[in-house]
């Protein structure tokens, strides 16, 4: 019999690779959305979607009803509340492993940030859960990238000093999918990192030149004034954005990957070779 494991988040950027690639595995993929509409358009109709919310404790109890594994792919708002609720719904359901993705910055000094405070509880609520569990903590996925540009545009906050090893999402994909075939990642928590430090401005350019030629220049906006337009617009994404990137220029990359590549083997999707497959994708 098939092992089920419970995605949540697995129509977003990086939940719906890990979706794929369980399920090429091997593995009874069941998709936890808000909307199952919109998952099934996103998905296709080879997963079983079940509708609900990670603040509903009841659309919970039935999603994770004889599953073996639950991977959480949240962020916002309710992420740490969400989590707190799987963790503790999961335990009564007998579920036999949590996988769950955090960030290389969260640690207790940071939780001034209210994302990495989210995460930072979240991570504590696992732990303590007493099912086995691997906690990944990823530094930025290329996938993020196309998320600078707006129209004939591609803008940047701040100046971005530190370099970032920018990870594909189907190789942390293939990572989940190890860890549920092998005992060596239970109760770890590991840093991923991608083969190559670039900087934040190099990797737009690098992506632009790809998929927008049209655009040679980056536009930079301080933070201040990202943090003006933002509220004239009323754009939360545009906020949550700036916030988001001056709070990386302040604390950085952090973590030591050793132990996951000693684990997985490292990454070994270079951007540039991450921009030939999406462009290829394309055509």
């Amino acid at each position: 019999m098939q092992k089920t494991i419970l995605i949540i988040g697995g129509t977003g950027t990086i939940g719906k690779p890990v979706a794929e690639k369980l399920k090429e595995a091997g593995f009874s993929i069941r998709v936890f959305a808000r909307n199952k509409n919109k998952a099934n358009r996103i998905l296709g109709n080879e997963y079983q979607i079940v509708e609900g919310d990670v603040t509903d404790t009841r659309t919970l109890e039935s999603a994770l009803e004889g599953c073996y594994g639950v991977h959480i792919s949240l962020s916002g708002e309710n992420e740490q509340t969400g989590v707190e609720n799987i963790v503790k719904i999961a335990k009564k359901k007998r579920v036999e492993r949590i996988t769950y993705i955090s960030g290389t910055s969260v640690a207790k000094e940071y939780i001034w940030f209210p994302q990495t405070k989210r995460k930072f509880f979240a991570e504590k609520a696992i732990k303590e859960s007493g099912v086995a569990y691997t906690i990944f903590c990823p530094t930025w996925f290329m996938e993020s990238l196309p998320r600078f540009i707006k129209g004939n545009k591609a803008f940047a906050f701040g100046k971005q000093p530190n370099p970032y090893h920018f990870l594909a999402a189907d190789d942390f994909a293939e990572m989940v999918v190890k860890s549920y075939t092998t005992d060596k990642t239970n109760n770890k928590r590991l840093t991923i990192h991608g083969p190559e430090a670039i900087l934040f401005h190099d990797a737009l350019r690098q992506f632009c030149s790809v998929f927008h030629p049209g655009i040679k220049k980056i536009t930079t906006l301080p933070y201040w004034l990202a943090g003006i337009i933002a509220a004239i617009k009323g754009s939360k994404q545009m906020k949550t954005a700036n916030e988001f990137m001056e709070y990386f220029e302040k604390v950085g990359e952090l973590g030591e990957p050793t132990e996951a590549n000693n684990i997985f083997g490292p990454p070994k999707t270079t951007l540039s070779e991450w921009l030939k497959l999406k462009k290829s994708e394309k055509t």
